[in-house]
């Protein structure tokens, strides 16, 4: 069955991408009416998730927000089709890297370094790093999907400029291996998810509101030394963006437990509240969020 799917989506997706942009984001305008007005796919999430964010905007205001979120999301999800079929040159032109001399500092102290960022913006297109003669031998960590052969297509897409995929669970076992022969490797995270509470070790406080996270790319950046920096994206027209590099911190080992996990959060709360819109509002961030009462005593 999974076979069969993908034997029948697969020719429309290729269709999708070999068209212009000016008609690929025709066909966008089309898909956000039929999600947001006809299919409203997770309306309700998405609602829920910006009162909590945002509780001093009007509805009205955060409506607008939940508009252009809408707009943004059907395009995100066209422009990842449309790497298939993308040229070096348009990627180049619609993916800039602002100061990509931060990266060629790390690699020249031949230490290997973690990316961090969030799901902002474009998360899709960052492989437009290597056209800035980054040298070091590059992974992607993602989750993988369950149809097989979509996950196949995924890390086709994904991987198209030299980006090694690398599903999540294995991750510190090619950190490790990679430490042992020496082989000086960039690891790019998109590290806002929401881990199960019972799988919590600690606890941010995003959009004020305490929430579990992710602890693994700080326990891996101290434990081996790793360099991270924070990839701050910026949406500056449809299917254009720019991207800053952020160094947090060139010695990881010199913070407290979860110190690093912080200021990861502080940088991504502030890169949303500069343009809300661009971020992933149908993720359930916030589903396991401490109340007052928990608050006061989370374990």
């Amino acid at each position: 069955m999974q076979r069969l799917i993908f034997v029948f989506s697969y020719p429309f997706l290729w269709v999708l991408a070999i068209l212009p942009f000016p008609l690929l984001y025709l066909i966008s305008d089309f898909v956000y009416f039929w999600v947001y007005h006809i299919i409203r796919y997770r309306r309700k999430v998405v609602d829920y998730n910006l009162a909590l964010a945002f509780p001093k905007l009007s509805v009205r205001e955060r409506n607008k927000i939940r508009k252009e979120f809408y707009h943004h999301f059907c395009d995100s999800f066209l422009e990842m089709i449309k790497t298939l079929k993308m040229s070096d040159k348009q990627l180049k032109t619609r993916f800039k890297i602002l100061n990509p001399e931060v990266l060629k500092e790390i690699e020249a102290q031949k230490k290997s370094y973690i990316l961090l960022m969030g799901h902002y913006a474009s998360y899709e297109w960052v492989h437009a790093l290597h056209f800035h003669a980054i040298t070091f031998k590059a992974y992607g960590v993602y989750k993988p999907i369950k149809n097989k052969h979509f996950d196949k297509l995924i890390r086709k897409i994904r991987g198209k400029y030299n980006t090694h995929m690398l599903p999540s669970k294995i991750v510190p076992k090619i950190i490790l291996k990679n430490k042992k022969n020496q082989t000086l490797s960039s690891y790019g995270m998109v590290a806002d998810q929401s881990p199960r509470p019972k799988k919590a070790k600690h606890y941010v406080n995003f959009f004020n509101h305490k929430v579990p996270s992710f602890v693994g790319p700080e326990y891996l950046a101290k434990k081996l030394n790793l360099s991270v920096v924070y990839l701050h994206v910026n949406k500056t027209k449809r299917g254009k963006y720019e991207a800053r590099l952020q160094p947090i911190t060139y010695t990881p080992y010199q913070y407290e437990d979860f110190k690093l996990t912080d200021i990861y959060y502080d940088l991504l709360e502030k890169q949303i509240n500069e343009n809300p819109a661009y971020y992933l509002w149908t993720h359930k961030r916030w589903k396991h969020k401490l109340n007052e009462l928990d608050a006061k005593n989370p374990a």
